[in-house]
């Protein structure tokens, strides 16, 4: 059995979900710490406080199952308190608490201050900024802004996170000056929706200033953009991505779907025609931009004609990276609606023919990077190779650059230049140039 009666408590902060969640773990351990707090990141600890995700239902399922986990090591005397944060508690707080009763407290997404003083610390204001890093030391999260306002029909995030709110430039500045200071050489720009980013404090889309204030910061050498929606994209970013060699040649657009029937049913706000539009933009102006998105399949009426009109784009488009993920029919969404009409198995099975396609382009899109040489940062050391990325890569997401470990040393957060001797459907082989 395993409990402390006296002395400091040891917090354990475990995230599940999307970088967000991880952000907002940082910026928890952050408070934790600045109060004299013993934390740490999923390790052991008397206290836990699960970051939960709320978004779909494999999300969802993971979420409950490891509070269920951490209740049962509660009621074996391995933990003394558990406490639930992040989207699924603000999402489900009542039935969470009619099921799951043993959990000490749920709090919402909002709720930090509240949060902190159960766990015997005070909110510090003057904190912006400063937060415990959870990735490696060389990258991390810049979250510009919270909440989403936009319609989308199948999404639950305005239910979790609330209406839009953008960070003011010189808090990001400040924030990436200490990220700085600590090491990071990579910001790796998240919101719910980047594209809309200034809109409710400067009454104008702001990316691109915010871009043109980062890029300033000293030690920040490489910034990524992801989750831009495609409707109303700010076009003067484009110049700035082009103009600007810190930030990466990369944007991660998730587009959902092509069919402009399926997007109207979406309320994604575009068409097929518009979506080509924009596409076309991104190339033109930015001709070497690597472009991730992901993709809806089965989402309700979706007919074998729509999905075929799909793949016959995605071959088409040729994106650099791209996920695709199942419908999943959400409560209090606007599509809950409709019929959930897709069986599972197709929803599976036309995942399984776009992933399919991909890998297939992604294999011949590698084949062509043979013999180039590439500035990569190395985020680890895995096995017999260590693991890099070029600038058209996110970690965790994307494609890895190994480097065979053999005769050669590469510190873990150096750039190095690396001349890619072959290729596989999601790795770079390649040698120190």
């Amino acid at each position: 059995m395993r409990t402390k009666s006296i002395g400091q408590k040891t917090i354990n902060i475990v995230t599940l979900g999307c970088s967000k969640n991880v952000y907002d773990s940082e910026v928890l351990m952050g408070q934790l710490e600045a109060n004299g707090k013993d934390v740490v990141h999923e390790d052991r600890g008397d206290i836990v406080v699960i970051n939960t995700c709320g978004f779909i239902d494999n999300a969802k399922e993971e979420s409950i199952n490891t509070i269920l986990d951490f209740v049962e090591a509660k009621k074996r005397g391995e933990v003394e308190k558990v406490f639930v944060t992040g989207c699924l508690s603000e999402r489900y707080k009542p039935d969470l608490l009619r099921e799951i009763p043993d959990v000490d407290q749920y709090f919402g997404t909002r709720d930090l201050p509240l949060l902190l003083k159960h766990l015997g610390a005070d909110y510090k204001h003057e904190l912006v900024g400063e937060r415990m890093i959870t990735t490696p030391k060389h990258y991390a999260y810049l979250k510009i802004s919270e909440g989403c306002d936009r319609p989308c029909s199948f999404c639950a995030i305005p239910l979790m996170r609330g209406k839009h709110i953008s960070t003011p430039i010189e808090n990001l500045v400040l924030e990436a000056q200490n990220l700085a200071k600590k090491g990071v050489k990579e910001l790796i720009l998240i919101a719910q929706d980047l594209t809309f980013y200034g809109l409710d404090i400067y009454k104008k889309r702001a990316l691109g200033d915010l871009l043109k204030e980062l890029v300033k910061v000293d030690g920040i050498e490489w910034i990524r953009l992801h989750y831009a929606f495609p409707t109303g994209f700010p076009e003067d970013v484009l110049d700035i991505i082009r103009e600007e060699p810190k930030i990466c040649n990369y944007i991660d657009i998730p587009l959902q779907h092509i069919n402009s029937e399926v997007l109207k049913a979406m309320k994604r706000g575009t068409s097929h025609e518009k979506t080509n539009e924009l596409l076309d933009k991104f190339r033109e102006k930015v001709p070497n931009m690597a472009i991730r998105t992901t993709l809806i399949v089965g989402f309700p009426g979706e007919t074998e004609e729509n999905f075929q009109e799909m793949k016959t784009w995605v071959k088409e488009q040729r994106f650099d990276r791209l996920g695709c993920f199942t419908y999943s029919h959400e409560e209090n969404t606007t599509a809950f609606v409709l019929e959930d009409n897709i069986p599972q198995e197709v929803k599976d099975a036309r995942v399984e023919e776009i992933m399919e396609l991909q890998s297939q382009i992604s294999w011949e899109k590698n084949q062509e990077k043979i013999g180039k040489t590439f500035k990569c940062l190395f985020d680890r050391k895995e096995g017999n190779y260590f693991v890099g990325r070029t600038e058209f890569d996110s970690p965790d997401v994307d494609n890895t650059v190994l480097v065979p470990a053999e005769n050669v040393y590469i510190s873990v957060g150096d750039f190095v230049e690396v001349k890619i001797t072959s290729a596989e459907e999601f790795d770079l082989i390649g040698e120190l140039a």
